[in-house]
């Protein structure tokens, strides 16, 4: 019998690529406060927040649940999705020629095997940017509901000179990770 895998979030990014991977999964919105608490590691914040979310969709759904949280780490600031094109533009100028990390806290839960947390870290190295450029990108709108003010898998691709580590992290699900985590719970990516 094929377990049931429900994906904690409506993003079309996550919901994207597990579709590209062929897994065949339901999408349930989780209704939790993404708010870094005071003096919290973004680690350990980032593990805590898709804890919740897996936690809040298990009250409503059975299955294998996955839910992911991702930040942006620059200079030690951590950047949430933008409030406004003004805060996008500070997030970009801050961004700008600068090396920041991406961090996505992983959860993977089940009523049999309980939770399995853990995070993924990349680097992304962005190229100078002029302030132009960087309001012709905030004007295209993509910005807007990204933590860090940019996608990477869009037109933010021509922002970053380059990454290290898992560029799926930086889209918003380290599929490596997620694909090693999900083994554990009997559910194969590969079809093995």
């Amino acid at each position: 019998m094929r377990k049931k895998i429900i994906l904690a979030s409506c993003s079309p990014r996550r919901i994207q690529m597990l579709t590209d991977l062929g897994v065949l999964f339901t999408a349930v919105a989780p209704d939790v406060a993404e708010e870094i608490r005071a003096s919290e590691e973004p680690e350990a914040a980032v593990m805590r927040i898709s804890k919740e979310k897996a936690e809040a969709v298990a009250l409503k759904e059975a299955g294998i649940i996955i839910a992911a949280d991702t930040i942006v780490q620059c200079q030690g600031e951590i950047m949430v999705k933008p409030e406004n094109e003004y805060e996008a533009y500070q997030q970009l100028r801050k961004l700008s020629g600068q090396e920041h990390i991406v961090l996505t806290g992983l959860c993977v839960r089940d009523e049999k095997n309980g939770a399995d947390l853990q995070y993924e870290v990349s680097k992304v190295f962005f190229r100078e940017l002029s302030d132009e450029e960087i309001n012709f990108y905030i004007a295209t709108g993509e910005p807007l509901d990204k933590a860090g003010s940019y996608g990477i898998q869009g037109r933010g691709a021509l922002l970053v000179k380059r990454v290290e580590g898992c560029y799926y992290n930086i889209v918003g699900l380290p599929l490596t990770r997620l694909y090693l985590m999900l083994k554990k719970y009997g559910v194969d990516l590969l079809g093995g």
